[in-house]
């Protein structure tokens, strides 16, 4: 298998079992140190990260898958995010950094400008 099948690989593993709700299959996929970032959050703690899936899971109803480009140690998806929220349908890009395999560093980019009134109910 090549590097950029393994990034693939990691990284769709990574996003279908976040969007299943699946905390230990998406933990498999993530390594140490590991650090998120998105407009609300900028953290080095995966297993806080990891423990907020299921709670973000719970507004989605429903994701788009609109592009994917996979490097060797990278990777980044573009997807729009149906919400049960007043933020509605979100459109994100996601970009992924590896290390042996694992997801080390992942930052997300989205207009929060939606998010704004719900605010209080994201951050940590």
């Amino acid at each position: 298998m090549t590097a950029r099948e393994r990034t693939r690989r990691a990284v769709r593993g990574y996003h279908e079992a976040r969007f299943r709700g699946d905390v230990d299959a998406a933990a498999a996929h993530v390594g140490e140190p590991f650090r998120f970032r998105s407009p609300f959050i900028d953290s080095a703690d995966r297993t806080g990260h990891l423990a907020t899936l299921p709670g973000f899971v719970s507004i989605v109803t429903g994701v788009e898958l609109i592009s994917e480009l996979y490097g060797d140690t990278e990777a980044t998806l573009v997807y729009d995010v149906h919400t049960a929220t007043p933020a509605g349908t979100q459109r994100t890009a996601e970009h992924f950094r590896l290390e042996d395999g694992k997801i080390v560093s992942i930052m997300l980019v989205f207009d929060a400008s939606p998010w704004q009134p719900m605010k209080a109910h994201i951050e940590p």
